[in-house]
C-alpha cells in the first residue's frame, strides 16, 4: 500500500501490543518500584521497572496484556474465594477507565458507585460531537479519533459490544476506494509464543494510498508524493541540506538509541533499561543537538514536516517510542457513529451506578473504609454560571477508585494525606494542550478533480499546523474537517481565542491551501475543542518533560491504604484508549484480590 511521509503522531506517544508488547505492572498492590537518584554505569532497578512496563511484562514473567486480554474480553476477574464478602468500591470518574473497572467488578459481584464531576455526558476525554452540524447525520471527534492494530484491547472491546469498526484513512486514497472482505478480526501475539484472536482470518484489503494531501510551507505547496519523490527542494526552503524526507532522517537520527524487538524478552526489557537510564533526562531538542549533530534548519525542517516543534521539550523516551509503533503501514479503526459509541456503550451498562454531576471534593480514609464528599455545579464542562450549588452528597464504602485525571484530582483534599510522592506526582507531572477546531462543509471538495483525495491530513506552517479529512461519509454530500489540530504551545496560542475567532482564523488558513472555494463551500457551522480549558480534564493527557518518568511514573499508581488509581496517565501509554484499559484491569484486579 501507497503511504505519505508518516508523521510524528500526537497520540503516537505510547504503548504497542504488537509492535513493541507495551508496558504496566502486576495486578499486585503496591509493586511499584521506588524512584531515586540515578548514576553513571548499569540501569538502576528503577529504570528496569519501567522497562517491564513499557514491555507489559509483569514481575512474574508473564505477558500482561495477554491477562489483562482474558479478563477484559473472555473471562472477567477471578473467581473469589466463596469465604470472600462483596466490597463497596466508589469509581471516581466516568472515563473509559472508571467504568470499564466499575463493570468488571460489578460482575464479579462486588457493589460500585461511580461519581462524576459533569453533569451531561460520561466519557472524559472519549468526545463526539454530535448534531451540532447543519447536516445532522454528521458527527466529528473532539477528543481520540483513531485506533490502532497494535492495541488490541480497545479493538477487542469494541467488538465484544458489537460496535461496527471501519477503516480509518491516516493516509489519503483515491475518492470511493474502498477496501476489500470483512473487518479482520483482533489478532494479539504474546512474547511467550501464544496467540489470542477473537474470530477467523478474512480476506480484508485496504485500498491503495495516493499520497496526494499537500505540503503548504514557507510559501511552497506540493502533494505529499511529489514531496516522496524530491524532498530535498522542501528541505532546503528551511535551509536544511537533508537530501531525504525528514521522516527518515529522523528514524535515521533516532536509530542509534532506538530499542529493537529483536531477541529475547529479557534481552528487551535489559535494552530498554539501558535507553530508559541514560536518556530519560533527555528531550528531543538536546538529543539531536548533542548526539545526532543535528542544526537549527534541520530541527526547523523536522519540526514543521514531522510534527516535532510542538514537543522538542519532552521526553526523548516518547519520542522513541512513538518512532518505534507508528509506520507508514501502520492500520488505523474508526467506529461508525464516532468513538463515543464506545463510551455510550458502556455507560448503558452502568445506568442507576453513575452519579452526575457529582465533584470529589474530599476522600476520607478510616479504619473500615472510605467516604467521598461530591459537590454539584452550575453550568457546563466548558464554562461555569458560578460556585458550586448545594446540597453536597456523601458517598461510602470499602475502597476506593480514583480515575479522574491528576491535574483535576489536585483540587481535591485527601484525609489522611498521600504519600509525598503520590502528592508530587499529582501537582508536577505534565499535562500537555491539545485543541480541535472544526469546520462543516456543503460539499467535499477537496474530493474533486484528478487531484481529489479521501482521508490523510495536510500540513503546513499556518497556526492550523495540521488538517485531517474524514475517512468515510456516508449519506451526505458535505463533511467536517479538522482544520487545525495542535498541541502543547501552538495550541495554547489557539485556546485564547473565542470559538467565532477559531473559525474565521482556521477557514482563513484553510483557503490559503486550498483557495477561494474553502469560504464558498462553508456552510457557517464549526464545532472546537480544548482539553486545557475543560473544567474536568484539564489538559489531554500526561506527556512526560524530561526526568518526570524515573521521578514520577513509578507513584502513579501506588495504592494509598483503601483508595486505589488508575487512568491513561497510570499508564506508559498515555494519550490512548489502550492504556487507560490496562489500567482499569489492573485496578480491578488489584481491588478484586483484597
Amino acid at each position: 500500500m501507497t503511504t505519505s511521509p508518516r508523521p510524528m503522531g500526537r497520540r503516537g506517544f505510547l504503548g504497542s501490543a504488537a509492535a513493541l508488547g507495551a508496558g504496566a505492572l502486576t495486578a499486585g498492590a503496591g509493586s511499584t518500584a521506588v524512584a531515586g537518584p540515578r548514576t553513571a554505569g548499569p540501569a538502576d532497578a528503577v529504570s528496569h521497572d519501567l522497562a517491564r512496563k513499557v514491555l507489559l511484562v509483569g514481575d512474574d514473567g508473564a505477558d500482561l496484556k495477554l491477562r489483562y486480554l482474558n479478563i477484559l474480553i473472555d473471562h472477567g476477574l477471578p473467581k473469589a474465594a466463596k469465604s470472600a464478602k462483596p466490597k463497596h468500591i466508589l469509581v471516581v470518574g466516568a472515563g473509559i477507565a472508571g467504568m470499564v473497572s466499575a463493570l468488571l467488578l460489578e460482575e464479579a459481584g462486588h457493589r460500585v458507585t461511580i461519581v462524576e464531576a459533569n453533569g451531561n455526558r460520561a466519557g472524559g476525554r472519549i468526545k463526539t460531537f454530535k448534531g451540532v452540524f447543519s447536516d445532522r447525520s454528521l458527527h466529528a471527534e473532539a477528543g481520540a479519533m483513531r485506533l490502532p492494530d497494535f492495541h488490541p484491547m480497545v479493538l477487542a472491546l469494541a467488538d465484544k459490544l458489537r460496535l461496527k469498526r471501519r477503516l480509518f484513512y491516516y493516509a489519503d486514497v483515491a475518492p470511493g476506494a474502498r477496501p476489500s472482505g470483512k473487518v479482520p478480526p483482533v489478532v494479539y501475539k504474546s512474547f511467550n509464543g501464544q496467540t489470542w484472536t477473537n474470530g477467523e482470518p478474512t480476506s480484508f484489503r485496504p485500498p491503495e494510498g495516493t499520497s496526494r494531501t499537500l505540503i503548504h510551507v514557507n510559501g511552497t505547496r506540493v502533494t505529499r508524493g511529489a514531496y516522496a519523490t524530491s524532498p530535498g527542494t522542501i528541505n532546503r526552503t528551511f535551509g536544511a541540506s537533508v537530501t531525504s524526507t525528514m521522516s527518515a532522517a529522523l528514524d535515521e537520527a533516532l536509530g542509534v538509541v532506538t530499542v529493537t524487538q529483536q531477541g529475547s524478552i529479557q534481552r528487551q526489557i535489559d535494552a530498554w533499561a539501558k535507553v530508559i537510564h541514560e536518556f530519560d533526562d533527555y528531550s528531543t531538542h538536546r538529543y539531536l543537538v548533542e548526539r545526532a549533530g543535528w542544526n537549527l534548519a534541520d530541527i526547523q525542517a523536522a519540526g514543521t514536516l514531522e510534527n516535532v516543534t510542538s514537543r522538542l521539550h519532552y521526553s526523548l523516551i516518547l519520542t522513541l517510542i512513538d518512532r518505534s509503533i507508528i509506520t507508514p503501514s501502520t492500520r488505523f479503526w474508526e467506529l461508525e457513529g464516532g468513538t463515543a459509541m464506545l463510551t455510550e456503550a458502556l455507560a448503558a451498562r452502568l445506568k442507576g451506578v453513575i452519579h452526575f454531576n457529582r465533584r470529589m471534593t474530599r476522600l476520607t480514609q478510616t479504619a473500615g473504609g472510605v467516604r467521598i464528599e461530591t459537590t454539584a455545579e452550575s453550568g457546563t464542562e466548558g464554562s461555569c454560571d458560578g460556585a458550586p450549588v448545594k446540597p453536597q452528597q456523601v458517598f461510602e464504602g470499602d475502597y476506593a477508585l480514583v480515575t479522574a485525571p491528576f491535574s483535576a484530582v489536585r483540587f481535591c483534599e485527601f484525609e489522611p494525606a498521600l504519600s509525598y510522592s503520590k502528592r508530587r506526582a499529582i501537582a508536577e507531572l505534565h499535562y500537555d494542550s491539545a485543541t480541535k477546531v472544526l469546520l462543516e462543509f456543503k460539499n467535499r471538495f477537496w474530493e474533486q478533480g484528478e487531484q481529489g483525495f479521501t482521508g490523510g491530513g495536510c500540513v503546513s506552517d499556518t497556526p492550523n499546523r495540521f488538517t485531517y479529512f474524514p475517512s468515510v461519509v456516508e449519506g451526505s454530500r458535505g463533511g467536517v474537517v479538522l482544520a487545525s489540530y495542535t498541541w502543547s504551545d501552538e495550541a495554547m496560542r489557539w485556546d485564547s481565542l473565542t470559538d467565532g475567532e477559531r473559525y474565521a482564523f482556521a477557514l482563513d488558513n484553510l483557503a490559503r491551501m486550498f483557495g477561494p472555494q474553502v469560504r464558498e463551500e462553508f456552510t457557517g457551522v464549526g464545532a472546537t475543542q480544548s482539553w486545557a480549558r475543560a473544567r474536568y480534564a484539564l489538559g489531554e493527557a500526561v506527556i512526560f518533560t524530561p526526568g518526570q518518568l524515573h521521578e514520577h511514573h513509578p507513584a502513579t499508581r501506588t495504592v494509598e491504604g483503601r483508595v486505589h488509581f488508575a487512568g491513561e496517565h497510570t499508564s506508559l501509554k498515555p494519550a490512548w484508549i489502550e492504556g487507560a484499559l490496562e489500567s482499569a484491569v489492573r485496578a480491578g484486579l488489584e481491588i478484586h484480590q483484597r
